[in-house]
């Protein structure tokens, strides 16, 4: 949705792998078969934003990309052809032409639904060439109406709120600050002094009458607490801190980042100092979630331009909330890194990172690495093959993971999007035996599932009433886990149930996600804390700072110095499906399930 950071390895070879780079290559470049490079599909231009949505409206995705100094283009999946086509063609009778939008320069796009009306509008982020400060050319945000798409931004009624947001960003995302359903625009302007701050913006109700299409949109960035001036770059949104509400991470440029914790009441508060995020020497660029210990956890990933890139663990203990960057030497290795994706490329049961590099005065290959989990310890990183996708002299700028895409008659997966249902595809060898999706505002639905699901796409709609959102579900709980009110599997909390459990060496009992330890009850001096293990004093830790997927993932590159549009595949070993949360336009990793 924007453009991020990149890497400048050590021990790099002609083809621009490091010496760690010896498994198998991850990825094969499929760009001849599928988008082939012509003026109409994929034209020499520069590309920073991708987006996926249902352009359309036919239930399939589409992928909105955005151009720098072109047009932005919706690529479908052709079934026939077997390869992707623009569909916002140079036509003023196409429905998609005002997405083209040639003048806007745009680097960013994101797509949610912010009238509750159950299909997705698209915010364009421009900077019409600014750097930062005020732009002379405005964002648009599209929505269908009318037959054809529709910039809101420049409706009468919106003309006077100071919505249409003439500042340089660097990227947008959706949140639904309240849980309503209705998603607001965060926007991460890059601010010139006093000019510029954080935006966030969401239809007024008050003024709107949707049936209508009259749809009024205010800045409620002050009003939510999120107004900062700072050189914005990367944003993510998701259940970071808060169980399901969306919290916002931002990383930044010449000032410390944010981690705006969700009130619960559509207020944020910024914790990332608190936490050990804020990172405030650095300069951020892409930035991705995930639960890389498979705590229950969500942790946080992101890339520093030219400087250490960051893996910040989301420490599990009844003490206070905390991070401690787990990144290893190689990992942290700086480079001029743009973008940041976490997924499991190859469907092993374990998540790779993915660093999109751009070749900042020299090569800089794109690096992958993969997070091994260990039953006690933080999670083993090794850096992997690319493959083709490591492209030293490539100018990526934005990258997206993508779900749903049938290139190669192989099942791809898709979890969408908004409130009124998602979708769940489940592959692979192991057997799930239930699926339960949350939704921002607390709601949840579980179901049991029949072995002839697996391999499936499933609907699963919204709970309207209470009885519906607590169905019991028969479930069988692994070792640490135990049945809850509402039949599901929660941790269990062992130091509160069996007080002794801990011997007399160790008597400290802290509870972990599915286990417990224990350590020695060891006092430490003013200023100093025991560590985990109660061997030691230890000074307190504080770091200087979509997507959950199962089952098949691809690459979608954008380069961006006049280079065409590339896609790269994973080479797929074999598929494997487990137990997994959802939580709209917030994708998360599984917890884990001991029980397999």
């Amino acid at each position: 949705m924007s453009a991020w950071i990149l890497l400048l390895t050590v021990g790099v070879s002609v083809l621009g792998l490091s010496w760690g780079q010896r498994t198998e290559p991850m990825f094969a470049s499929v760009t001849q078969n599928v988008f082939p490079p012509d003026y109409e599909n994929n034209p020499t231009q520069l590309n920073y934003g991708v987006a996926v949505t249902d352009v359309d409206g036919d239930g399939d995705l589409e992928m909105f990309v955005t151009g720098y100094n072109g047009p932005n283009l919706v690529l479908k999946y052709d079934k026939f052809k077997k390869r992707l086509v623009n569909i916002a063609v140079d036509n003023r009778s196409s429905p998609y032409y005002a997405l083209r939008d040639r003048q806007g320069n745009a680097i960013g796009v994101t797509a949610c639904d912010i009238d509750g009306d159950g299909r997705e509008e698209i915010y364009v982020l421009n900077t019409n060439n600014a750097f930062s400060g005020r732009a002379t050319y405005t964002d648009k945000l599209f929505k269908f109406r009318n037959g054809r798409f529709e910039d809101l931004l420049n409706d009468d009624i919106n003309e006077h709120r100071d919505v249409a947001n003439r500042v340089a960003g660097r990227s947008v995302a959706c949140v639904d600050r309240k849980g309503t359903g209705r998603y607001s625009i965060y926007i991460a302007n890059y601010a010139s002094g006093t000019v510029g701050p954080h935006a966030l913006i969401e239809m007024d109700d008050s003024s709107s009458d949707p049936s209508k299409g009259i749809i009024a949109l205010s800045n409620v960035a002050e009003q939510a607490g999120v107004n900062k001036f700072t050189g914005g770059r990367g944003v993510v949104v998701g259940p970071i801190l808060s169980q399901t509400l969306p919290d916002i991470f931002c990383d930044n440029e010449y000032s410390p980042n944010f981690l705006f914790r969700n009130n619960g009441n559509g207020t944020f508060t910024d914790v990332a100092a608190q936490v050990g995020v804020d990172d405030p020497m650095q300069h951020g660029r892409g930035v991705a979630l995930a639960d890389f210990n498979r705590d229950g956890k969500t942790d946080i990933v992101y890339g520093n331009w030219n400087g250490p890139h960051r893996l910040f663990l989301q420490l599990s203990n009844n003490r206070k909330q905390r991070f401690k960057d787990i990144a290893t030497q190689k990992f942290s290795m700086p480079s001029p890194v743009r973008t940041v994706i976490a997924a499991d490329f190859d469907n092993d049961n374990e998540l790779e990172v993915f660093f999109n590099n751009i070749a900042y005065r020299g090569p800089s290959a794109n690096r992958l690495f993969r997070f091994s989990r260990r039953e006690h310890g933080d999670p083993q990183i090794e850096e992997l093959n690319v493959g083709e996708a490591a492209e030293p002299e490539g100018r990526g700028t934005g990258m997206k993971d993508l779900i749903k895409l049938d290139f190669t008659n192989v099942l791809s997966d898709l979890i969408s999007l908004n409130r009124d249902c998602c979708f769940a595809a489940l592959t692979g060898k192991d057997v799930a035996t239930s699926v339960e999706v949350f939704w921002p505002d607390g709601r949840s639905v579980a179901r049991a599932l029949e072995p002839s699901e697996m391999n499936k796409v499933m609907e699963i709609y919204y709970p309207e009433n209470e009885e519906e959102a607590t169905q019991v579900v028969e479930i069988e709980c692994g070792p640490g886990f135990e049945v809850n009110e509402n039949g599901r599997c929660s941790d269990q909390d062992e130091c509160t149930q069996f007080p002794s459990v801990c011997p007399s060496e160790r008597p400290v009992c802290t509870n972990t996600y599915g286990s417990f330890k224990c350590r020695a009850n060891k006092r430490c001096n003013q200023g100093y804390e025991p560590n985990d293990e109660g061997t030691a004093c230890v000074a307190p830790e504080k770091s200087c700072l979509p997507s959950f997927h199962i089952g098949r993932v691809s690459l979608l590159s954008f380069g961006a110095i006049m280079s065409q549009t590339v896609l790269r595949f994973a080479k797929i070993p074999k598929l494997a499906s487990q137990k997994f949360k959802y939580e709209p336009k917030h994708f998360s990793l599984p917890r884990p399930n001991n029980a397999n």
